[in-house]
């Protein structure tokens, strides 16, 4: 079960940053959020939110392609 941050009562989750980063790398560099969501082992929405977060934080950027929105890691450098 995931725990709890403290202050704010949220689950802080069970997977990582890198794991998202990695689903992305393993589908050839760009994925769908499903995709990603089948890589990692969790739910599509939860994928789908941790992947927006990502994208604030510069670390992914995302495209819509048809009804698909379309992942990919930003350069780090």
């Amino acid at each position: 079960m995931p725990d709890r941050d403290e202050e704010t009562g949220r689950y802080t989750g069970e997977y990582s940053t890198e794991d998202f980063l990695n689903a992305i790398n393993l589908e050839g560099g760009m994925a769908g959020t499903g995709e990603i969501a089948d890589q990692v082992g969790c739910a599509h929405d939860t994928a789908y939110k941790r992947l927006q977060r990502m994208e604030k934080d510069g670390l992914v950027a995302s495209q819509r392609v048809g009804n698909t929105l379309i992942w990919t890691v930003e350069d780090r450098n």
